[in-house]
């Protein structure tokens, strides 16, 4: 007798510790790999990425954060970009520099690894969405090209916190 209340009392533990680490993985924090370039040099390829699942609960998404959403085109597939473009915001890209709102002064972006080439727009975001665009805009699939241009907020699962794989690149990500 005495043996099987050792053995349940162990088999309570595990399923306290899967539920506890159920619980944060679906509520509190999500991991993402990043397969490809588009993020560089910000977040290399292959890095790993853990996400805030609770930052935009009360908050709304601000230009300039890092977020992991659901990819417009295909919702099964997670994208994680950065947020340029703010609802109700038009957005347009001229030689390579991003304009918002008719401004006569592009956006400072010195996190991009290169002047990115080309025009695009104008976009004009719709209420409850936003525009992302990759850091390495040369070489990133973002809502330049992609048949569905806007995330709906509700689409957002998470605000990239920091990188944690490989360790060299360990630390806060902005």
């Amino acid at each position: 007798m005495k043996i099987w209340n050792e053995i349940w009392d162990y088999v309570k533990m595990i399923i306290i510790v899967v539920v506890v680490v159920l619980v944060i993985n679906n509520v509190v924090l999500i991991n993402a790999k990043i397969p490809s370039e588009s993020m560089e040099n910000t977040i290399m390829t292959k890095s790993r990425v853990i996400g805030s699942r609770l930052s935009y609960l009360t908050d709304d998404p601000e230009r300039g954060d890092i977020v992991i959403f659901h990819y417009p085109d295909d919702e099964s597939v997670y994208y994680v970009k950065r947020v340029i473009g703010l609802p109700g915001e038009t957005v347009e890209i001229v030689d390579g520099k991003v304009y918002i709102n008719g401004s006569d002064t592009p956006l400072e972006e010195p996190y991009l690894p290169e002047p990115m080439e080309g025009s695009y727009g104008p976009y004009t975001v719709p209420e409850g969405s936003y525009f992302m665009l990759g850091d390495n805009r040369n070489n990133s699939r973002d809502a330049r090209y992609w048949e569905n241009k806007f995330v709906k907020k509700e689409k957002i699962i998470a605000k990239v916190l920091f990188c944690y794989y490989p360790l060299s690149q360990f630390g806060p990500v902005e």
